[in-house]
């Protein structure tokens, strides 16, 4: 078994970023999901509500962040140079982040057509992982609910096999890809090595509506492919689960090509 892909998010539901390495830290991949786009009542959004912020595509730079969209000039966000922070919400947490500032502000909102601000996670805010398969000290990102997602090549390969348009494994926005392995055997996973690094395996992930959204056209499907595929076929008690949640258990890098090792 080999990580045949890695992804990093820097902005919550921007367009993939494709690496070769990166750096495993407590709270997930360096650079992913350290920044969120919210509303003017500092709720989170997502590509849920908003599918065009799956066609913003970010890069981090030394100072920041460059931004780019299809029809934008290039943007570049330096890090908040402010102490002050605004309390932003994910799910069932509330974070203390720092606004990006006015710029960024405009160039989002002309973007996305509404409303909406960047805000930024430093390494002063610990958010701790809200779920019992975590232990004490867990953190997360701004990412959904666990630091890291991997899906296996093949989970990908039989869902394809079933659906009369194929799609990409970035509809499933995952952080590692496993290849050399059956379809869904890291279901049954619960320790695993990718090169230097140990991770547990936490919990399936759970699947929702954006999945529909083609990270390509920032559009969703008119037919709900592919969750009304996978409904049919990988619905359990607690929902529609497709890949699996990782907690890091140690630092390190990883890198594409790296072995996989599974220890429990």
């Amino acid at each position: 078994m080999r990580l045949s892909d890695l992804y990093l998010y820097p902005i919550k539901s921007s367009a993939p970023l494709e690496t070769q390495m990166a750096m495993v830290e407590p709270r997930g991949l360096q650079h992913d999901r350290r920044w969120m786009v919210v509303d003017a009542e500092n709720r989170f959004r997502t590509g849920r509500e908003l599918p065009r912020l799956t066609l913003v595509r970010a890069q981090p730079v030394p100072t920041g962040l460059s931004l780019n969209a299809p029809g934008m000039p290039s943007l570049s966000v330096p890090f908040p140079q402010t102490d002050a922070t605004v309390s932003v919400n994910v799910w069932k947490n509330e974070v203390a982040a720092k606004p990006a500032g006015a710029a960024a502000e405009a160039w989002l909102s002309e973007f996305l057509q509404q409303p909406a601000r960047l805000v930024h996670m430093d390494a002063g805010v610990s958010r701790a992982i809200s779920d019992p398969h975590s232990q004490a000290g867990d953190e997360v990102s701004f990412a959904d609910a666990f630091p890291l997602l991997l899906i296996s090549r093949a989970a990908l390969d039989g869902l394809n096999a079933r659906l009369a348009k194929p799609v990409s494994m970035l509809r499933f926005r995952p952080n590692l890809v496993v290849d050399g392995v059956a379809a869904h055997a890291e279901d049954g996973w619960k320790r695993i090595r990718i090169g230097e690094v140990e991770f547990e395996v936490a919990k399936a992930c759970t699947r929702c509506v954006f999945t529909t959204v083609d990270p390509m056209s920032g559009e969703r499907d008119p037919d709900g492919e592919p969750l009304r595929t996978l409904i049919g076929y990988r619905r359990t008690a607690g929902g529609v689960t497709f890949g699996q949640n990782l907690i890091p258990r140690s630092a390190g890098s990883v890198r594409v090509g790296d072995a996989v090792e599974v220890l429990a």
